[in-house]
């Protein structure tokens, strides 16, 4: 691995280190996924850090802005159709989204990261893979844990991380509990209650 390449993933890992979603990386060999080398960091340790630094904007976004406005009665508000909306800003998980889909789109971030949930209000982020589904229930059943794997997607193998999705400020679950694409099998969610999950995919 050479000196750049050292270096972007150690910053990958830096930035990684306060955030939480799906990941994936690339430029890891088998081995280094399995072990970390002198200088240089395991898909895991990425997808930890990566996580952390999500998880963190997200919190701070929906706690200090999205529901600080809403207790202010603001005249700005947070809707899920906030482009055709006067006065309004996207939810958190738009936010997160639109964040992803930049960082999937950008060819030198070399990862990927997404929200998964058994009980999506939108079809997007409905687990695509067994795996995702795995988790997805292992989270479920499991909620003070993370959930680690790896799986095959064409010619590639993937290191897979995926981590509670929680209900962090009133934003996240009084919209899921009222919004009109609820099923009448979905849980009625409360401050922490795990909602779904992010999930981080590197190859490997």
């Amino acid at each position: 691995m050479g000196i750049k390449t050292s270096k972007l993933l150690a910053l990958g890992c830096l930035a990684a280190i306060s955030s939480g979603l799906i990941v994936t990386m690339t430029g890891c060999s088998s081995s280094e996924a399995s072990s970390s080398t002198a200088g240089g960091i395991t898909p895991r340790q990425f997808a930890d850090g990566v996580h952390a630094v999500m998880m963190a904007d997200r919190t701070v976004y929906a706690t200090h802005v999205v529901t600080n406005l809403k207790k202010q009665e603001a005249p700005v508000t947070a809707d899920e159709y906030w482009q055709d909306t006067e006065n309004a800003i996207p939810l958190p998980a738009q936010m997160f989204r639109m964040g992803a889909e930049l960082v999937d789109e950008n060819p030198e971030a070399g990862f990927s990261y997404a929200l998964r949930s058994k009980w999506p209000l939108n079809e997007q982020h409905q687990a695509k893979t067994d795996l995702e589904k795995e988790a997805l229930d292992f989270l479920s059943e499991n909620p003070g844990e993370n959930f680690y794997g790896e799986e095959e997607l064409g010619d590639k193998k993937y290191f897979v991380a995926v981590y509670p999705d929680r209900a962090v400020a009133e934003a996240c679950w009084s919209c899921h509990n009222d919004h009109p694409n609820r099923g009448e099998d979905y849980p009625e969610f409360a401050k922490d209650d795990v909602m779904g999950g992010v999930l981080v995919r590197v190859p490997m």
